[in-house]
């Protein structure tokens, strides 16, 4: 079902071919959004594409300023504005104690899951203030917050993407753009492959209700955190854990 609340609005969903990203993106567009998909997967995204009539599909590394600049422009030039990101992109990176953990794969996974988030808020955020409307929601996760063992480098990534929500939220708090986050506990998408069983089973059992998030539940709570009755959260990271989080 749609209640159109996001008509008109142009959505940008960076790692829309993700699980997460992909079930944000089609349930933004059932609330009449005009969407943007950004992936770096070109087969998977015209997937997206394919499924989501009149929508933007750009091919882009979200971890280069270079390219992350020019899809964003792309982007307002085809649909004239940008009033919503949904920054969804993020790999889990090995999993290994710090002491073993190769220095390159801790530069790709903070790059991938902070610095991508970073460079596409830092994007956005012009187009939403001529607009006069944004909402920036990003994907945090549980780790950022209690940080795995075995899983530093992400565990720090996450921090950090709540920390940059927080600092964002209070820098535009007196503007039209709310920037919020989103923690999930584990969630049933391709990411779960990349644990070991060890890992998997460990998570899981830190979850009151027994079983991982869908992820169509992360989308409902995104698809409120992009529409405009959210007007009086921001620098918020909402908790989407099955009872997992404690604070």
């Amino acid at each position: 079902m749609s209640d159109a609340r996001l008509k008109d609005r142009v959505a940008v969903v960076a790692g829309a071919a993700g699980g997460i990203g992909r079930e944000i993106a089609q349930r933004l567009a059932r609330d009449g959004a005009r969407l943007v998909l950004l992936d770096l997967n070109p087969s998977a995204l015209d997937a997206l594409a394919r499924q989501l009539p009149g929508a933007t599909a750009l091919q882009a590394d979200l971890t280069d300023e270079g390219a992350v600049s020019a899809a964003m422009a792309q982007a307002e030039q085809v649909h004239g504005r940008l009033d919503v990101l949904v920054h969804s992109v993020g790999v889990t990176g090995p999993s290994l104690p710090v002491h073993e953990y190769p220095v390159a794969e801790w530069h790709r996974t903070l790059a991938i899951n902070l610095h991508s988030a970073f460079l596409c808020g830092r994007a956005v955020v012009p187009a939403m203030l001529r607009n006069g409307y944004g909402r920036i929601v990003n994907i945090a996760s549980i780790a950022g917050k209690e940080g795995n063992a075995q899983q530093s480098a992400y565990s720090v990534a996450k921090a950090g993407v709540i920390a940059l929500t927080k600092s964002m939220g209070k820098e535009l708090a007196t503007t039209p753009v709310r920037v919020n986050a989103i923690a999930p506990a584990v969630i049933r998408t391709p990411l779960i492959d990349q644990m070991t069983p060890e890992l998997l089973a460990t998570v899981l059992g830190k979850i009151p209700m027994g079983r991982p998030g869908e992820p169509e539940e992360v989308a409902h709570l995104a698809a409120w955190l992009c529409s405009p009755e959210c007007s009086f959260s921001t620098g918020s990271t909402f908790d989407l854990s099955g009872g997992r989080a404690t604070y």
